[in-house]
C-alpha cells in the first residue's frame, strides 16, 4: 500500500472534516471553534500562514494534522486525526514527524496544542515528543482541559 503525506487541497475538504468529526463526535467534543476550522480550512488555517497535511493510502484519505499560526514563531498543532481502521499503524507518528520537521524548517520556536484528558493515546504520544503540560487558561475551546507546548529551541 502506497502511503504518502500530501498538502491539503480544497477537493479534500470533506475528508478533512469527516476524519476530525469521527473522533470529536465519539468523545462528544465537537464545538464552534472546531467547526469554524473544519468548515473553512483554507480561510482559517492556510490563508493565515498555516499548513494542513493529509495522509493518503492509495486514493483514500486516512489521516490529517496541521499547523495554525498563533503568533510570530508560535504555531498550534491542530486537527490531528487518523481513520479508525488505521489507528496503531504509526500514521499519527508520521504526521507528527512531518509537522515538527515543517516547524523546524519554518524556524517556529514553539508548538502548542489543545487536547482532552480522555485522549490518553494522543497525550502519551505528545509527551514522547517532548510536549509539556501548561495552563489551559484563555483556551478558545470549551472542552480542552489539556494544553501542551513544545519549545523547539530555535533562536533568531
Amino acid at each position: 500500500m502506497n502511503i504518502q503525506i500530501i498538502n491539503y487541497e480544497d477537493r479534500y475538504a470533506a475528508d478533512f472534516k469527516r476524519l476530525n468529526m469521527e473522533w470529536l463526535d465519539k468523545y462528544q467534543l465537537a464545538e464552534g471553534h472546531d467547526l469554524e476550522i473544519l468548515d473553512d480550512p483554507r480561510g482559517t488555517v492556510i490563508d493565515s500562514g498555516g499548513i494542513i497535511f493529509l495522509v493518503k493510502a492509495g486514493e483514500e484519505i486516512i489521516g490529517t494534522a496541521g499547523l495554525m499560526k498563533e503568533a510570530e514563531g508560535v504555531y498550534e498543532l491542530i486537527k490531528m486525526a487518523v481513520a479508525d481502521g488505521w489507528k496503531g499503524k504509526g500514521i499519527g507518528k508520521m504526521l507528527m514527524d512531518k509537522c515538527l520537521a515543517t516547524a523546524r524548517d519554518w524556524k517556529i520556536r514553539k508548538v502548542t496544542l489543545f487536547s482532552n484528558s480522555q485522549l490518553k493515546t494522543a497525550i502519551d504520544m505528545y509527551k514522547k515528543y517532548g510536549f509539556q503540560h501548561i495552563s489551559t487558561e484563555n483556551s478558545p475551546y470549551v472542552t480542552a482541559d489539556v494544553r501542551m507546548e513544545l519549545e523547539l529551541g530555535i533562536h533568531h
